[in-house]
């Protein structure tokens, strides 16, 4: 926690993809994990403790979702129509570079759920047979580069409208971008939380069903 606080401080103080706080702390974390000779066994117990308010956070962001629910509602049938295109975009870029790479089978299966939640990708994960320690590195690793440098890829393209600036994070990196959202201002993050659990819905729907089309 002091270690995402000093992040957040300096992400307020100098902006940039490199101090977002998520991907900062986990820095911090690692750096003094390794400077105090610390194992990662020790260190899991309070790792657990952090896993635990996960739950509730995730509970939480219902909060910004119910008040900002007349704006969400009123851009419903555009949003749905974004977060599927958002969804399909991520599959099919899945695919290509496992193509383009030539990467086995196995891990272009996990590379299809790399932008839904952890929770729901291992769950998808053993339905469509995929591996589930690869799945959640290309999870994590999506999620912090999509933190890093979605809110700065939008600033070049000159999305500035908060509901469109959720919608794409959310969908694209889930819950680490919903939280880089949500600093942004509650629209933005009450968007992204609702575009990730709809992505991980229908993801997780409708993968099973398509990815024997790519193998």
């Amino acid at each position: 926690m002091l270690a995402y606080f000093i992040a957040r401080k300096a992400a307020g103080k100098y902006p940039s993809p490199l101090t977002s706080p998520v991907f900062l702390s986990t820095v911090i974390v690692i750096a003094v994990l390794l400077l105090l000779n610390i194992p990662y066994k020790k260190y899991e117990p309070a790792s657990e403790i952090m896993t635990y308010f996960l739950g509730p956070a995730t509970v939480a962001l219902a909060v910004p979702l119910y008040r900002q629910r007349k704006v969400i509602s009123a851009y419903a049938v555009p949003a749905l129509t974004g977060l599927v295109a958002g969804i399909v975009s991520t599959i099919i870029s899945a695919v290509f570079i496992a193509y383009l790479l030539n990467l086995s089978d196995l891990i272009l299966v996990s590379l299809t759920i790399k932008s839904i939640t952890i929770p729901v990708a291992s769950e998808v994960a053993r339905i469509i047979g995929a591996d589930s320690i690869l799945v959640a590195a290309f999870v994590m690793i999506t999620g912090m580069l999509g933190a890093m440098t979605g809110p700065s890829l939008m600033n070049i393209m000159k999305i500035r409208d908060p509901f469109s600036r959720g919608l794409a994070i959310g969908t694209i990196a889930h819950g680490i971008g919903t939280a880089e959202a949500a600093r942004e201002g509650e629209l933005q993050g009450a968007v992204s939380g609702a575009a990730m659990g709809m992505a991980a819905i229908i993801t997780s729907l409708f993968l099973p069903l398509i990815l024997p089309v790519f193998l």
